[in-house]
């Protein structure tokens, strides 16, 4: 479990293909922090730390996760954020961040209002069902606030600390970054789903005894 707070920006020193997808070798200040086996968010990824030197470890990420997220377009030099996992006796500054991302969202529109920026982001059309105004979404792992939504498309506002001290100051036009929708979202959407489908269901049943 994550909390949506960068830690690092880790860069890409190596990539090796392997029969079970890619091995990264990602470049790091926290690897003090890091053990064989803990969890890391690299780009709001849960993976598994399965190497650790003093200035560097691995990750094995599988053939599924490089084609539901952005980790199969990393390239030598790629910057990434980095977030290692949540202790219980942190403070939950962002939002519960699990690591599963669930798709590919894209860059539309970048903007800056004075020293913050404004990025519209166009987000796979089942997921906006669990995403509203003010609520709580992961974008590449930074826990960030939906400030407006359009159709498909969400906007979040980026403070000149955030712009800084991670890789979103390296966004074009049309990248792909991983998006996670709020956990807690999912399940009262998931509660709603079902309560209303058992309602329609009872329903139809009390019809057909008329």
């Amino acid at each position: 479990m994550f909390t949506g707070l960068i830690k690092d920006i880790g860069k890409i020193v190596s990539i090796k293909d392997n029969l079970e997808g890619k091995i990264f070798e990602i470049e790091t200040r926290l690897t003090s922090e890091i053990a064989i086996d803990d969890s890391v968010a690299v780009n709001g990824v849960c993976l598994t730390a399965t190497e650790v030197d003093d200035h560097k470890f691995r990750m094995q990420a599988v053939h599924i996760t490089l084609e539901k997220t952005n980790l199969g377009e990393l390239k030598l030099g790629s910057a990434v954020n980095l977030e290692l996992a949540l202790k219980y006796s942190d403070r939950l500054g962002g939002h519960l961040v699990q690591g599963h991302v669930n798709a590919v969202a894209s860059v539309n529109e970048i903007s800056n209002r004075g020293d913050n920026y404004n990025i519209w982001y166009e987000i796979p059309k089942d997921l906006m069902k669990y995403i509203v105004k003010e609520g709580s979404i992961a974008l590449d792992g930074i826990s960030l606030t939906v400030a407006d939504i359009k159709d498909n498309q969400v906007m979040v506002t980026i403070i000149p600390h955030t712009w800084a001290e991670t890789q979103i100051d390296k966004l074009k036009i049309g990248t792909k970054v991983n998006i996670e929708v709020d956990s807690n979202a999912v399940l009262m959407a998931n509660y709603l789903e079902k309560l209303f489908a058992n309602y329609i269901e009872n329903k139809s049943k009390e019809g057909s005894l008329v």
